[in-house]
């Protein structure tokens, strides 16, 4: 009789585990798709809790796929299968963040931002020049490092009173002066190690500059209105010249293990720089590693919602063209700019400029839309609010799109040919194929 129920319950218990492995699709829409927008969506209104919100989303999405799908998140984590795995990017941008939260700290104590109001005018131009100032480093330095390094000026020259939309212009110049180079940003050094030419993102610069042109007249006018750039120092201003040689050494280490080739392939890791120049000047100049902890929490913040993201069942993008590259930049202010570059890498087809310019300036819309974005509202913490950041910052969204039809009318959208063969059904590339094939 046993038997008889067993042999009648086998094909009951089959379909009813093959129907538990078929993802759940509410509405026609993913389960992950609405577990990550909730998250996004609690982020938003609880900016006091926003690490705990994270960390909830980041416990339901990847619990969901290790517990009722066959996905491999170890896999995922740690590469496999020729897949790299998600393990460097995190350690990659947990190492950069809370680095250059200690160098920001030593800039700060080396007392050179002291000495800027003398350079600087005592209007509203001396902001703009700060914001222009943070675009150049941006072209050269990762763009963490060039916001950290202009919030930290702007705390001084402002006596602490820094306007939010200020605030969200400093992480817009960031990210626009990064667009063009493929060392300013990470999705432009993606590119670039895929094996584009860094000279077809550099014409990204284009609607950089003119989009900072208009948020950051806009923003220095908020900013003076707020609080005026202060006077010039009366005393006598002390530079500590080590810990600007410091400071210089974290960048430098930063930039090489980035760009140095190791077996022929670039090693493209520079917080391991970062951290070797910080240990390494420790002996004569200690960092503030009072100033790791609320680090490590905005880290953990980020990288929380990086993880969700790449577990997105995304696995193709619309065709690539100038109108999907402009919405590439508003998804990438609220879904991680770094799996959409690599989906549309592994895609072909784009204006490589225009992508750059898109996923790598897009994400300052919101503040948790890059990691510049999360690195400098650690120090300012009034930053972490959705609301006002888009009421505040709405110049940095209007920018992005003058800047983006400044760029297609004046230098016009050339799409390069797919360099890869993808496979449609895994989103995965195949082997290189041979031009003209």
């Amino acid at each position: 009789m046993i038997e008889v129920t067993v042999a009648a319950l086998g094909p009951v218990v089959t379909e009813l585990a093959q129907a538990a492995s078929e993802p759940l699709a509410p509405f026609g829409v993913r389960i992950e798709f609405v577990f990550f927008a909730l998250t996004l969506l609690g982020v938003a209104l609880f900016h006091k809790h926003t690490l705990a919100v994270a960390l909830s989303g980041l416990s339901v999405i990847t619990g969901y796929k290790l517990l009722f799908t066959d996905y491999d998140i170890p896999g995922h984590l740690l590469g496999g299968h020729g897949h790299e795995g998600e393990w460097p990017l995190i350690l990659n941008l947990l190492g950069l963040l809370v680095g250059f939260a200690l160098l920001a700290k030593h800039f700060e104590e080396s007392r050179l931002p002291e000495l800027l109001p003398r350079w600087l005018p005592n209007d509203w131009k001396g902001g703009f020049m700060l914001l222009c100032l943070v675009f150049v480093l941006s072209s050269f330095l990762d763009n963490i490092a060039a916001a950290m390094i202009g919030g930290t000026v702007a705390k001084v020259v402002f006596k602490d009173k820094v306007h939010i939309g200020y605030l969200a212009a400093i992480v817009a110049a960031s990210n626009a002066g990064g667009a063009g180079s493929v060392v300013g940003d990470t999705t432009t050094t993606m590119i670039w190690l895929d094996g584009v030419s860094p000279l077809d993102v550099l014409h990204a610069s284009v609607g950089a500059v003119a989009a900072l042109l208009f948020f950051g007249v806009i923003a220095a006018r908020q900013q003076d209105g707020f609080q005026r750039i202060q006077a010039d120092p009366t005393g006598a201003v002390h530079v500590d010249w080590s810990r600007l040689a410091v400071v210089g050494l974290i960048l430098a280490g930063a930039i090489t293990t980035n760009v140095m080739h190791v077996g022929g392939k670039q090693f493209g890791f520079p917080a391991l720089g970062v951290w070797v120049a910080i240990l390494a000047c420790a002996v004569f100049r200690q960092p503030a590693w009072h100033e790791i902890l609320p680090a490590v929490k905005g880290a953990v913040f980020l990288l929380s919602l990086v993880w969700c993201a790449s577990l997105m069942p995304v696995e193709e993008l619309p065709a690539a063209s100038w109108q999907t590259a402009l919405g590439l930049g508003f998804i990438s202010a609220v879904f991680d700019n770094i799996p959409l570059t690599k989906l549309a890498i592994e895609q072909g087809g784009y204006d490589w400029g225009f992508l750059a310019y898109a996923v790598g300036f897009g994400g300052s819309m919101i503040w948790f839309g890059s990691s510049a974005g999360v690195a400098l509202c650690n120090n300012f913490p009034k930053g972490k609010s959705v609301y006002a950041w888009i009421k505040h910052g709405w110049h940095v969204a209007v920018g992005y799109v003058i800047g983006f039809f400044v760029f297609l009318g004046v230098v016009g959208w050339h799409p390069h040919a797919p360099h890869k063969n993808v496979k449609p059904e895994s989103g995965i590339p195949a082997a290189p194929v041979e031009p003209g094939k």
